[in-house]
């Protein structure tokens, strides 16, 4: 007798609980929860290895992808591919009917940097066509399609063919080389983009920021940093419609004095890596404060 009435009452005191509560405790997502079916950029995102999932709470690229627009079946450019983080992610997300093209800084640039030895501009010289086979294996046989240029250099085939055009952290170089009198280098990567767009695309820029406050001579791209007001003037003289800007990729951790460059930050690290107390001060920052600009080609 004393068992049953134990358990009428606990039934009862548990019919007696608020409603929202067992709907919440039912509905709140597990830390562990899968991406949605639904979301393929998700599902890409998640399938990154460790080392590049380590970066999106710097990059965000779910939230910037999203931002300019960038789809399953694209044509998209991308700017200076490097090392293939972007890359990587665009070659599973485009998917087969995809294509991603690459543009690399021009042949002639590459010779003011101190980095630029025998070995790496020979690795360069090939890199149009060594960079579609790098995407077919990022892509596990089922990416996208792929073919390179450098600016300077773009076929003609390209002209018109791309939806979007993505440009992360590659114009400060453009703009220092510019700046310093070596060549029309931001010019002509701005006319090439143009160029390759179809009327309507979009052109999707993420450039390390410097504040408004700081010296214009800094600000050329020499330390990696640009001004706002400069990218957007130099992208609209390119022909260009400039349309909205995102905070995403902001960071108001970062605010560089006029001795600093943005390679001290990681994941360079440069001049700050031997040092933990300065490593430690930088990893506090974390990656660069960043614009994060959409510009269309008319239509």
């Amino acid at each position: 007798m004393r068992t049953c009435l134990a358990i009428l009452l606990a039934a009862l005191l548990a019919a007696c609980q608020p409603a929202d509560n067992q709907a919440t405790e039912a509905t709140a997502p597990s830390a562990e929860t899968e991406p949605s079916p639904g979301d393929p950029l998700a599902l890409v995102l998640d399938s990154m290895p460790d080392e590049a999932k380590a970066r999106y709470r710097y990059r965000h690229p779910q939230e910037t992808l999203e931002f300019f627009g960038i789809e399953p079946g694209m044509t998209v450019v991308e700017a200076l591919p490097g090392g293939g983080w972007y890359t990587r992610i665009l070659a599973n997300y485009l998917g087969e009917d995809g294509h991603i093209t690459g543009a690399d800084y021009a042949l002639d640039m590459y010779r003011y940097f101190s980095f630029a030895s025998e070995s790496f501009m020979a690795r360069k010289e090939i890199w149009t066509t060594t960079f579609p086979d790098s995407v077919a294996e990022w892509g596990g046989g089922t990416g996208a399609g792929a073919s390179a240029f450098h600016f300077g250099s773009m076929p003609s085939s390209v002209a018109g063919t791309a939806d979007a055009a993505l440009v992360p952290r590659a114009l400060h170089n453009l703009a220092r080389f510019q700046s310093a009198g070596e060549g029309d280098y931001l010019d002509v990567a701005l006319a090439d983009l143009f160029a390759a767009l179809k009327p309507g695309g979009v052109l999707g820029v993420v450039q390390h920021e410097a504040r408004p406050d700081m010296p214009d001579e800094w600000a050329t791209g020499g330390a990696g940093y640009l001004k706002k007001a400069f990218v957007i003037e130099a992208v609209e003289a390119a022909g260009f419609e400039f349309v909205a800007e995102s905070p995403v990729n902001e960071n108001p951790e970062d605010r560089p004095t006029a001795n600093d460059v943005v390679w001290r930050l990681p994941p360079a690290y440069n001049g700050t890596r031997d040092d933990p107390e300065l490593k430690a001060a930088v990893d506090a920052i974390g990656e660069s404060n960043r614009m994060t600009l959409r510009f269309l080609k008319p239509r």
